[in-house]
């Protein structure tokens, strides 16, 4: 291979690599903006909005089906190594993760006419709108550490999941209690359920997502994390020792 045919290889490698990040960064937008809208949809009985939201996942799938093809392209063509292999396999896997927390999105929103008015008068269906804001928050943030490159981040997304398994344990108690009380709205009720279910399971994407930014940038896994673990302890430091 001469100095013009390697410089071609490298020049089409960066590109391909280029497009797959700027792909999976804009599946990042649209599924933040799609669990935004989706509990909006739910405070406001937005029956439209619910459905921009379900038609708007579209979009994300075909996201992930071009990611798809061009990260096996690139690995068959390029035959990338070492950091290179490293970066290319966590995008891959993270158009995956962004594909789920749409459909987490889209399943919020197809709920919505389900719960429909009824929901306002569900004392515990306050608390979501809160659930959301730091699931929202959390994969925003999953994806700026991916973009940025930026452990230190990537490791708050892994710690700030907590916040939210904590709204969903409170939320939980709250709404088994509340159906306990009032078995009219035991359906409506279990559907507040699943949609804070869905929103408890997208912090735990986001976290994927900045586990795999971790292990791009560093080579090195985060350690696993026990659901209700302390993360103020010396655990992490006893990990990054």
């Amino acid at each position: 291979m001469n100095l013009s045919t390697a410089h071609h290889t490298v020049s089409a490698f960066d590109a391909e690599i280029h497009d797959l990040r700027a792909m999976v960064l804009e599946m990042g937008e649209k599924s933040t903006g799609a669990i935004v809208r989706a509990i909006e949809a739910l405070e406001k009985n937005d029956l439209g909005l619910a459905q921009s939201v379900i038609a708007g996942d579209q979009e994300i799938d075909e996201l992930e089906r071009r990611i798809d093809t061009l990260s096996i392209q690139t690995i068959a063509l390029r035959a990338p190594m070492a950091d290179d292999l490293r970066h290319l396999i966590a995008t891959f896997k993270i158009s995956s993760i962004a594909e789920r927390i749409g459909d987490y999105a889209k399943n919020i929103a197809k709920r919505v006419p389900l719960v429909a008015e009824s929901s306002r008068q569900i004392e515990p269906v306050a608390l979501l709108p809160s659930m959301a804001k730091i699931a929202a928050e959390l994969v925003s943030d999953s994806f700026k550490a991916y973009a940025d490159g930026d452990v230190d981040l990537a490791v708050s997304v892994w710690a700030r999941d907590q916040t939210l398994d904590n709204f969903y344990t409170s939320f939980f108690r709250s709404i088994i209690t509340y159906m306990m009380e009032n078995p009219a709205h035991i359906s409506e009720s279990a559907h507040l359920l699943f949609i804070a279910k869905n929103l408890e399971r997208i912090g735990d994407h986001a976290t994927n997502i900045a586990e795999l930014s971790y292990f791009a940038e560093t080579g090195r896994q985060m350690p696993e994390r026990t659901k209700g673990d302390d993360l103020t302890g010396p655990q992490w430091a006893a990990n990054e020792s």
